[in-house]
C-alpha cells in the first residue's frame, strides 16, 4: 500500500469538496497537524476515520485507498511538492552526526532550524502545502553525505550556508570554527559598494573558486535549485539562471575535478546532474 498515493488521494476529493486542511480535521475530529501527514504519506488514517473523509467527501472509501494515481496536476501527471520530507532527513542527518562524532554538523542541525524558524521555500505552481525552509539545506547535507562526505566543517558549512543571506547573522557570529565562519561567508552573496550586480556577481565566485570546500557548498547547492526550479521560476528567469550555472557554477566543478582529487568524484557526479536537468529544460523551454 504506498502512503504517497493514499495521500496524495485524501488531498485530492478533499479539494474537490471545497475543504481546507482545516475543515476536514473539524469534521473528522483530528488535529490539522494529522490531516498534514495523512496527504503527505507520513501516516495513514485508521478505518473509522477513512470512512468519515469519505462520507464528508461523498468518495468511495474504496477510491482513497486505489492504488492508481489521482487525476490532479498536469496532463494526470501528480506533482509532488517536495522531494524528501524535511522531518525525515533532520532524523537522518542527526543519526549521522550523532554516530560518526561530527559535532559541529550536530550543532549545525540545531543552530540552522532555530534561524529560520517561520521561513518558507517559494511555493510551486501546484503547491499544497507550505514547505519550511530547512528542507533545502537538509537535502543539500543528505546528498553531500550520500556522496562521501564526512569533514565536519563542510557538512555544518553547508547546512548553515544561507543563514547570513536569510536571517540576518554575520559570518562573525556564528558559534563555529574559523574554517566554518569562512566557507559560509564566502558563498554568502551581497551587493558589492561601488560594483555592478555583474562585477558583484563575478567578485563573489572568483572568492569561491579559490576554496575547494566553498566550491563544494555551492556546486550542490546549485544542483538542489535547479531540480526545483521548474516548479516556481518563470521561464525567463529558469534562462536566466541556466546562463549564470554554465557560467559560473560549472566551473567550479571543473576546478574541483582537475585540483583537488578528494572532490574529483564529487564533482563528476553533482556536474552530471546539474547538467542532466539543464539540458533536459532547455529542451522543454526551446
Amino acid at each position: 500500500m504506498d502512503l504517497t498515493i493514499i495521500g496524495n488521494h485524501i488531498a485530492e476529493v478533499r479539494k474537490k469538496a471545497g475543504l481546507t486542511r482545516e475543515s476536514l480535521a473539524e469534521a473528522v475530529g483530528v488535529s490539522v497537524q494529522a490531516v498534514g501527514k495523512w496527504e503527505t504519506g507520513r501516516n495513514l488514517p485508521d478505518l473509522e476515520n477513512l470512512l468519515r473523509i469519505a462520507e464528508i467527501t461523498n468518495t468511495p472509501y474504496a477510491r482513497i485507498l486505489s492504488e492508481d494515481e489521482p487525476a490532479g496536476g498536469v496532463s494526470g501527471l501528480v506533482i509532488r511538492d517536495r522531494l524528501f520530507h524535511e522531518e525525515n532527513m533532520y532524523t537522518r542527518m542527526r543519526s549521522f552526526a550523532l554516530t560518526e562524532n561530527l559535532e559541529e554538523t550536530y550543532r549545525a542541525l540545531h543552530y540552522m532550524r532555530e534561524r529560520h524558524v517561520g521561513q518558507f521555500r517559494k511555493p510551486g505552481k501546484y503547491q499544497t502545502e507550505q514547505i519550511l525552509y530547512i528542507n533545502h539545506p537538509l537535502l543539500m547535507a543528505c546528498h553531500a553525505h550520500a556522496l562521501g562526505i564526512r569533514d565536519d566543517a563542510l557538512l555544518s558549512a553547508i547546512l548553515l550556508h544561507d543563514v547570513i543571506e536569510d536571517t540576518g547573522v554575520s559570518a562573525e557570529e556564528l558559534p563555529f570554527s574559523d574554517e566554518v565562519r569562512q566557507i559560509v561567508s564566502l558563498v554568502s552573496f551581497s551587493e558589492q559598494p561601488g560594483l555592478t550586480h555583474v562585477e558583484s556577481k563575478e567578485k563573489y565566485y572568483a572568492g569561491i573558486i579559490e576554496n575547494p570546500k566553498a566550491c563544494v557548498v555551492k556546486i550542490i547547492d546549485r544542483c538542489n535549485n535547479v531540480s526545483t526550479m521548474a516548479r516556481c521560476f518563470s521561464k525567463e528567469k529558469m534562462q536566466a539562471y541556466i546562463t549564470e550555472t554554465e557560467k559560473y557554477v560549472l566551473p567550479l566543478a571543473e576546478k574541483l575535478k582537475n585540483d583537488h582529487a578528494e572532490y574529483s568524484d564529487v564533482a563528476f557526479l553533482v556536474k552530471y546532474q546539474i547538467r542532466s536537468i539543464l539540458e533536459t529544460i532547455k529542451y522543454l523551454l526551446v
